[in-house]
């Protein structure tokens, strides 16, 4: 049983739960806060009182919808959906990582939109809370990555695209190509690094279950807003 005297500061409750120390602000993507003790009111990303806090750590506006700021004292539960939930450190680094893996970072760093479509790039000095499907490994360059357990990397270039033309010349190509039937994986479609950095990998080819990010499930119970739309 936690209580606010128990339960951890910016750390593990358990593998599947993180206890941020809330005396501030944080930026906190949707659904992804399951309770809270103290004083903390949420505002949404491009209107309200934080508009220069927002200015200044947040440049991403295809995902303004997806995201608020956490402000007030206490401490805030995040997890997700029963995932493995990790902090990290940045000390004037950049990562990229999937969009849909980041929970939460703290203002000093800068979120920004990847070139890569489906990740975010964080700039600056300061910790964050993402989650993965499995535990997450550091690799370093060169090396080739499966798409699906890629999670993202820190301090190296972008990835580019590897295709294994002998692979798909073969017989499994060929009954790709008159088929149809197959698709590409890690066996012949990879993300290649190179350079220096890390690159975090998740211990599966599967990827963490897509869901509209803050939306209400339609099987949620009688007096829950929006339930059943």
């Amino acid at each position: 049983m936690w209580d606010p005297a128990t339960l951890p500061s910016d750390d593990n409750v358990n593998p599947y739960a993180f206890s941020v120390e809330l005396n501030g602000q944080w930026f906190l993507q949707k659904g992804k806060m399951i309770a809270y003790y103290g004083q903390i009111d949420f505002h949404g990303i491009g209107h309200g009182p934080l508009d220069a806090l927002v200015a200044a750590n947040f440049h991403s506006p295809l995902h303004a919808a997806d995201w608020v700021v956490a402000q007030g004292r206490g401490k805030m539960l995040l997890a997700d959906r029963a995932y493995d939930i990790n902090s990290y450190d940045l000390d004037d680094g950049n990562l990229t990582i999937r969009s849909g893996n980041l929970l939460a970072y703290q203002p000093g760093l800068a979120l920004k939109q990847s070139i890569i479509p489906g990740f975010l790039t964080l700039i600056g000095t300061g910790k964050f809370v993402a989650a993965s499907n499995g535990a997450v490994h550091f690799v370093e360059p060169p090396v080739r990555v499966d798409p699906q357990a890629l999670v993202g990397w820190a301090d190296c270039p972008s990835p580019c695209h590897h295709y294994d033309h002998a692979y798909l010349r073969g017989v499994l190509g060929g009954i790709r190509q008159l088929t149809g039937l197959g698709g590409a994986s890690g066996e012949e479609h990879q993300f290649e690094f190179t350079g220096a950095g890390q690159v975090l990998l998740q211990s599966t080819e599967v990827l963490m279950g897509e869901r509209e990010t803050g939306g209400v499930p339609l099987s949620a119970g009688p007096g829950v807003p929006g339930a059943g739309r």
